[in-house]
């Protein structure tokens, strides 16, 4: 093909996209771990022989549109493209290369066709178990924190590299979960490179090159055409977090400085590195920089690379969010989900109708492991929810991730995969920030440990202390809770339960969007008849 018009264009960017979403749906299908087919913590993308993305999964975690490119691009400078041939699988979980903590791994194949590099197929799933200590805050150096895989060809010319599945199984508590997974991936990145082989020889394209430029340059000119119509000028947001004591919360501060069809976030001013897991990889802070102006100026277009163009990111070396190796970083996503919480509050005055108040986010996990009546050792990560913001038009919604994207894991699924009975799950009233438009509520959770054998447990926990802020009069949500056995357990560390111990759970609720006196009474009195407040609050 000698040129590609533009209906031609949008025919293979369809095309693609709906390649990559069958990948992911055969991802989800053959995968071993509830964090993939339930909650949904993973991505496929097809990307251009020099990393650039092209398509992406229609339904992915946000921060995989920056990361995977990047782990698609350090693959080319360790291996080269003469370094690579067919049937090549390329594998890392490095938190620097790849998505920022060593529980996802990323999977890279590259795509030949007649002996030439056309293309990459590329994956990024969180394992159901990686080794090290139970996923939690309290490792203070990323080698305490599991499984620590290289770049790393795990097959070569289609041949497996049994050495590297046979130290995998050793170091994991879920074998065959994890290397399920892992092979889940791989069989997702094989469908892609059928399919692009098959459509790049329907169309008579040698590779995507001339594509990926096509589509990539589109994006770029509307992400450039959407940041103009932003008035110039300098944005600053500060917060406080929860931090690691009551005393010592955490300083998140933003500069964002918009100048014609450019956006540049500047992190100078937040907390320093710290000597647990709530460090946050430059690459992570990247992509949820990127995934906030995103989802606020371009929201309808599909993602790719060309997207990321405009935008540039500095934050200062070992502050929260750019620690340098060995820091701990296993719960990035602690720190890195309040990125788009702080972009938001820079751009309120200037998009009061674009942006979001706080949602009850981080994502809340519950993680366990232990040993089953018949010896096996297990280990599970179940996901909770905080309401989300509400925004100038909508209340926030109820239990939902973000700007993680993951699904809470289902009763059913957490007491099949763990010995533990919930006595309820439900919504918890009056948590969501009162306003014009009420925050999301978040949700209450009680657990029992049946287990014989103890049971170690940790959380990912956020917004104990440090509610979610509305934004334009609007109010704070609720501060979310844990405890065992009646008493305020400590969220930062690891907790051994005995059977019959009790977890309880209270998620965050959402910011509030707007002055409480503005609400529809319309509103209101759904609020109270469907229990989300209670009368006289």
């Amino acid at each position: 093909m000698d040129t590609l018009d533009p209906i031609t264009v949008e025919v293979l960017w369809t095309r693609l996209i709906s390649v990559i979403d069958e990948a992911a749906l055969a991802l989800h299908r053959t995968s071993f771990s509830t964090v993939v087919r339930e909650s949904h913590d993973y991505t496929c993308m097809v990307l251009a022989p020099d990393g650039q993305s092209v398509a992406q999964a229609t339904r992915s975690i946000p921060s995989f549109i920056g990361t995977l490119p990047a782990t698609v691009r350090h693959t080319l400078e360790r291996f080269g493209r003469d370094g690579l041939e067919p049937g090549d699988v390329i594998c890392t979980n490095d938190p620097w290369l790849g998505t920022g903590h060593l529980n996802d791994c990323s999977i890279v194949r590259p795509i030949f066709k007649d002996g030439t590099l056309i293309a990459f197929a590329a994956t990024a799933s969180h394992m159901p178990d990686i080794g090290g200590r139970i996923r939690s805050v309290e490792a203070r150096e990323i080698f305490e924190e599991g499984f620590h895989i290289p770049l790393l060809r795990i097959f070569r010319a289609g041949v497996p590299d049994e050495t590297f599945f046979e130290l995998l199984r050793t170091q994991v508590r879920t074998p065959d979960q994890t290397e399920g997974d892992i092979h889940a991936q791989i069989t997702a990145n094989y469908l892609i490179e059928d399919r692009v082989l098959a459509i790049t020889s329907e169309y008579g394209l040698e590779n995507l090159v001339e594509l990926s430029r096509e589509l990539n340059g589109r994006t770029e000119t509307a992400m450039r055409a959407a940041i103009r119509k932003v008035p110039d000028g300098v944005y600053d947001y500060q917060m406080l977090t929860d931090g690691l004591r009551a005393d010592a919360p955490f300083t998140f501060a933003l500069r964002l400085e918009l100048k014609d069809d450019t956006i540049h976030f500047d992190f100078a001013g937040t907390s320093p590195v710290q000597p647990r897991a709530i460090n946050c990889p430059f690459c992570y802070t990247y992509a949820m920089s990127a995934y906030a102006i995103k989802c606020a100026l371009l929201p309808d277009v599909p993602n790719n690379s060309g997207m990321l163009r405009p935008i540039t990111v500095t934050a200062p070396e070992n502050t929260l969010l750019n620690p340098l190796p060995p820091a701990s970083v296993g719960a990035r996503a602690s720190t890195g989900h309040y990125v788009p919480v702080l972009a938001f509050g820079a751009l309120a005055d200037v998009l009061p109708d674009r942006v979001m108040a706080a949602a009850g986010s981080p994502l809340w996990n519950c993680t366990q492991s232990g040993v089953r009546p018949n010896g096996q050792p297990y280990a599970t990560n179940l996901f909770f929810n905080g309401g989300m913001g509400a925004t100038h038009g909508s209340d926030g919604e109820h239990a939902i991730s973000w700007p993680s994207n993951l699904s809470c894991t289902p009763v059913e699924v957490a007491e099949q995969s763990a010995p533990l009975l919930f006595h309820y799950k439900r919504l918890r009233p009056n948590s969501g920030g009162v306003g014009q438009y009420r925050g999301g509520l978040g949700e209450d959770m009680l657990l029992e440990s049946l287990s014989e054998s103890p049971i170690a447990v940790t959380f990912m926990a956020e917004r104990t202390r440090h509610a979610a802020p509305g934004l334009a009069g609007g109010g704070d949500g609720e501060v979310g809770a844990v405890e065992i056995n009646g008493e305020e357990a400590d969220n930062r560390a690891q907790h051994l339960l005995q059977k019959g111990d009790r977890i309880l759970i209270a998620t965050p609720g959402g910011g509030g969007y707007g002055s409480r006196n503005s609400r529809d009474e319309a509103r209101i009195s759904e609020d109270i008849q469907h229990g989300y407040v209670t009368k006289g609050d």
